[in-house]
């Protein structure tokens, strides 16, 4: 089905609203020369955490030690993300890493 090119500029036009008023809003309802609201600092605080235990709930779900591979490649590669954090503390690398070589591993060693 393909778009007319009203509805392809009205839904460009949409997106980008949406998303300049998510990037904007921010900073519009809090002010650096105001306070923010003291639960928004407890999300700041544990959204990051939160969010890394969903993906990594997310990751696994479809894992099945009695099939395939067994979670070999999945094991490994978190292993070498924790290692990779606890080396060098940055999140990016381990991430990065982690992913690299699980990609790696489901290529070309465990087909």
């Amino acid at each position: 089905m393909t778009m007319t090119v009203l509805q392809s500029v009205l839904t460009i036009a949409v997106v980008s609203l949406g998303t300049i008023l998510t990037r904007f809003l921010p900073f519009l309802l809090f002010p650096e020369s105001k306070e923010p609201p003291r639960f928004i600092e407890y999300l700041g605080k544990v959204l990051p955490y939160a969010m890394t235990g969903l993906l990594v709930v997310y990751s696994l779900k479809d894992v099945s030690p009695m099939t395939g591979s067994h979670g070999i490649p999945e094991l490994i590669a978190m292993a070498a993300i924790v290692a990779l954090h606890a080396w060098k503390r940055n999140m990016l690398l381990s991430i990065a890493g982690g992913t690299i070589l699980y990609m790696a591993l489901v290529q070309m060693v465990f087909v």
